[in-house]
């Protein structure tokens, strides 16, 4: 799970959404599925990609699996793209 995936799985759209609905906390897989209009299976696949990419942590409890956010990724992200800055504000 490297950057490549990272931002990778940050390209596409649904997955962005499901990263929003999982800002207000964890859901299952039906759930989050019940906001697209998308099959079960390609649900399953961005999730997967996800996960993959470390972007989502998923928890099992009996007959559900439940994601939630990976908040380090995203800081690890946010370290790696403000090198660029340099830790300065942009200047016209």
């Amino acid at each position: 799970m490297g950057l490549h995936d990272t931002l990778k799985a940050l390209s596409d759209p649904v997955r962005r959404d499901i990263l929003e609905l999982l800002k207000s906390g964890r859901l299952s897989a039906g759930d989050i599925g019940k906001h697209f209009d998308l099959s079960a299976a390609t649900i399953s696949h961005h999730l997967n990609q996800l996960k993959k990419a470390g972007l989502v942590l998923e928890t099992k409890y009996k007959n559900f699996i439940f994601y939630e956010l990976n908040v380090t990724v995203f800081e690890d992200v946010l370290i790696w793209v403000s090198q660029f800055t340099g830790g300065k504000d942009n200047e016209n």
